[in-house]
C-alpha cells in the first residue's frame, strides 16, 4: 500500500514537470485541509489567489487592449499608482499618479520623466500612453508564466519591493528568454495590489530584465 500511494505521488510530480500551469505557485491543489480550521484557512487562501489572479488578468487586458479608461478603474483610489522602470522601486522619483491624474493626463501630449535607462543612463521621457505602450508592455505579458508573491526574474539589479510596499500582495508576469541568452534575456512585469473595501487596487507597476 505504501509503495502505491508513493507511487502515485511520483507520477503526480512527473506530471505537473511535463505540463506546467501558467500559474507556476499555484497552491490550491496542494492544501489538503483535515481538519475545520485548515478548510476556513484555504478558503481565505484560494478566494484571496482567485480574487488577485482576476485582478491580474483584467489588467494585463486592459493594457494589451490599450484600453486605459479600464486600466484606470485598477487605480488605488487614495494611494495612486506608481510606476518603476526597473526592479528597484524609488518612491522619491518614480512616477506617481493618482486615479484622476493618470485620467487627465494619459489622452495627452504631455511628456514625462520616467526614469534613467540602465547602461546609458539616459532619462526616460514619454507621454503616459508611450511609456505604456513601449515600456510597461513591451512584451505580451498576458502569455506570461504568472506567480503570485513569489519572483521568477532574478536580475542583477536590486529588489526592493517588499521593502516598499510592506503590506500589498504582487502578481509576477514573467516571459522567458529565448535562444543562447535565455538566463538574461527575459521581462517580466509586477503587478502590486492592496485592497481596500474588499477589492485590489493597484498601487505599483513594475518593470524589470536583466541589467547591465
Amino acid at each position: 500500500m505504501k509503495k502505491a500511494v508513493l507511487l502515485l505521488s511520483f507520477l503526480a510530480v512527473a506530471s505537473c514537470k511535463k505540463n506546467p500551469e501558467k500559474f507556476v505557485n499555484d497552491k490550491s491543489d496542494s492544501l489538503k485541509p483535515s481538519q475545520t480550521e485548515k478548510m476556513q484557512g484555504r478558503s481565505l487562501v484560494m478566494a484571496k489567489e482567485t480574487a488577485l489572479k482576476a485582478a491580474n488578468e483584467a489588467v494585463l487586458q486592459a493594457l494589451h487592449d490599450k484600453n486605459y479608461k479600464r486600466f484606470a478603474e485598477f487605480i488605488h483610489p487614495e494611494k495612486g499608482v506608481r510606476f518603476s522602470m526597473y526592479a528597484f522601486v524609488s518612491p522619491e522619483s518614480d512616477k506617481l499618479f493618482s486615479k484622476s491624474d493618470f485620467i487627465k493626463y494619459q489622452p495627452t501630449k504631455t511628456i514625462f520623466t520616467w526614469g534613467a535607462s540602465d547602461g546609458s543612463g539616459d532619462l526616460y521621457k514619454s507621454t503616459v500612453t508611450d511609456y505604456l505602450i513601449k515600456w510597461v508592455y513591451a512584451k505580451d505579458f498576458a502569455t506570461g508564466q504568472v506567480s503570485i508573491n513569489e519572483f521568477q526574474g532574478r536580475g542583477n539589479s536590486l529588489n526592493n519591493l517588499r521593502d516598499v510596499y510592506p503590506k500589498a500582495d504582487f502578481t509576477e508576469n514573467f516571459v522567458k528568454g529565448s535562444g543562447e541568452d535565455t538566463e538574461m534575456d527575459w521581462d517580466c512585469l509586477r503587478l502590486v495590489f492592496e485592497q481596500l473595501n474588499g477589492k485590489y487596487y493597484l498601487v505599483g507597476v513594475v518593470n524589470d530584465q536583466w541589467t547591465i
